[in-house]
């Protein structure tokens, strides 16, 4: 049997009356593939404001629960609230998401900027300009995207992500396959738009790169939310018997 599991609060009064667009709260919420729940039960409050890392032990869940919080899929069971509402098609504007894999457009790296401004009416040359600046890539704007790197196309498809000031980014493994200059130039750019007040939802594996950059953390074991603290209180004194095995290395058995 699992330990206690130490679930998150609304920061302040305020928040829980008002919950602005980038707070997220899930209430009793199920997945189920046959008779199997992926995810079971899970009821989360995630504040605004915060880089929030979600990690687990593989097959865990934790990137089915950031595709269920982002919309991508209908929960069997329970409900996931943005700023108090169901989820609906101005809440999705209000987010992005990037994959593990780029998933870019057979057209110029400037062109895929162009591509998502133009949704919004607005896709100038120096605005086009001023994005790939932001993550690097202004020297390859002419280039076939499908010519760059892995980082680099990691970093389009955040660049490309990030254009419209998304209220909420949801990223799920975007450093796994990459290499450490380019996983240092991703979490740099995360970093940013953290810091510019965008809300990070950031699923890794990674424990280092969970210590850099989490303020707080989201852990799963087999389906279920055993844990959500701050970053510090999880790396330094976990409340789950499954996130200490987790932290040291230990197998964790279903």
């Amino acid at each position: 049997m699992l330990d206690a599991v130490a679930l998150s609060e609304p920061r302040d009064r305020a928040e829980a009356a008002n919950p602005p667009l980038s707070s997220c709260e899930a209430r009793g919420l199920v997945y189920r593939v046959g008779n199997a729940n992926l995810i079971d039960g899970i009821d989360l409050h995630i504040p605004s404001g915060a880089l929030t890392v979600v990690m687990s032990p593989n097959g865990a869940g934790k990137s089915l629960l950031l595709r269920l919080l982002h919309g991508l899929i209908v929960p069997t069971s329970g409900c996931v609230l943005w700023g108090g509402r169901p989820f609906d098609e101005d809440l999705r504007k209000s987010q992005a998401m990037v994959l593990q894999r780029p998933v870019l457009l057979r057209r110029s790296v400037a062109a895929n900027i162009r591509f998502v401004l133009r949704l919004r009416g607005s896709a100038s040359s120096e605005r086009v300009a001023e994005i790939l600046e932001e993550v690097g890539l202004n020297a390859q704007a002419g280039q076939a995207a499908r010519l760059l790197s892995g980082g680099e196309q990691q970093r389009l498809s955040l660049a490309r992500a990030l254009a419209l000031h998304p209220q909420v980014l949801s990223l799920d493994e975007p450093t796994a396959s990459l290499d450490p200059a380019s996983t240092a130039a991703i979490e740099a750019i995360v970093k940013r738009a953290s810091e510019s007040g965008t809300k990070i939802l950031f699923v890794t594996h990674d424990l280092g790169q969970a210590r850099r950059l989490a303020d707080d953390v989201v852990f799963l074991h087999r389906g279920r939310l055993v844990e959500h603290t701050p970053a510090g209180q999880f790396f330094e004194d976990p409340v789950s018997r499954a996130a200490r095995d987790y932290l040291a290395g230990r197998l964790i058995l279903p």
